[in-house]
């Protein structure tokens, strides 16, 4: 049977299956990532795991959901909905995305393996799944089939212009190809004109 803990030990218990869970999701991702390793750092017994989360997936959630928030408000509230000027608003969301990928390596390693988003929807408990309803895919989703709708953007599948932009975000993964470091940042500043420019009426 696994040991009782105190309050005071099951939280920091807990802080330290989140501090290995991102270290190790972000590294090695969500199936290389083993139970031991994510006991290891605590020093508690694989069993005692369940006494924290359901199952691996589960902390790669919770890991998951405490970051969306802030980083919707980063590219969807101050970034997207902040500008009135349709391809405006595309140009700010690209660069502030940019921003979060370059800075953040759990939600790069979402958008570079989006098939562990759907491990963990498969496995995790349906009703917290459902809490990244309102993450920044869905609302840039939202926003791109209203802009459609509204003649704003070019008459093509908002999915199709969703993958377009995810497109630019692929970019930084092959920045060591793309020629002389300096001339990276400019690069990537063309490229999000030229895409914006070529989604907007």
């Amino acid at each position: 049977m696994p040991p009782a803990f105190t309050a005071e030990e099951k939280t920091r218990i807990a802080r330290q299956l989140l501090d290995s869970g991102y270290e190790l999701f972000t590294r090695k991702g969500l199936r290389k990532t083993s139970l031991e390793e994510l006991v290891a750092p605590a020093g508690m017994a694989k069993s005692s795991f369940y006494q924290f989360f359901d199952s691996k997936e589960d902390l790669y959630l919770e890991l998951m959901l405490r970051e969306s928030g802030t980083i919707k408000k980063k590219v969807i509230d101050d970034a997207l909905h902040a500008e009135t000027d349709t391809r405006e608003a595309l140009r700010r969301f690209l660069h502030a995305t940019l921003d979060v990928l370059a800075a953040n390596p759990l939600w790069r390693r979402l958008t570079t393996h989006p098939e562990e988003m759907t491990a963990v929807a498969r496995k995790a408990d349906p009703q917290r799944t459902a809490a990244m309803s309102d993450n920044p895919a869905t609302a840039l989703l939202h926003y791109v089939t209203e802009k459609r709708r509204d003649g704003h953007l070019v008459d093509a599948d908002p999915d199709v212009i969703v993958g377009v932009l995810q497109t630019v975000l692929l970019v930084p993964l092959h920045a060591e190809r793309l020629g002389d470091p300096a001339s990276y940042r400019k690069i990537l500043d063309l490229l999000v004109d030229l895409v914006a420019a070529g989604l907007t009426r």
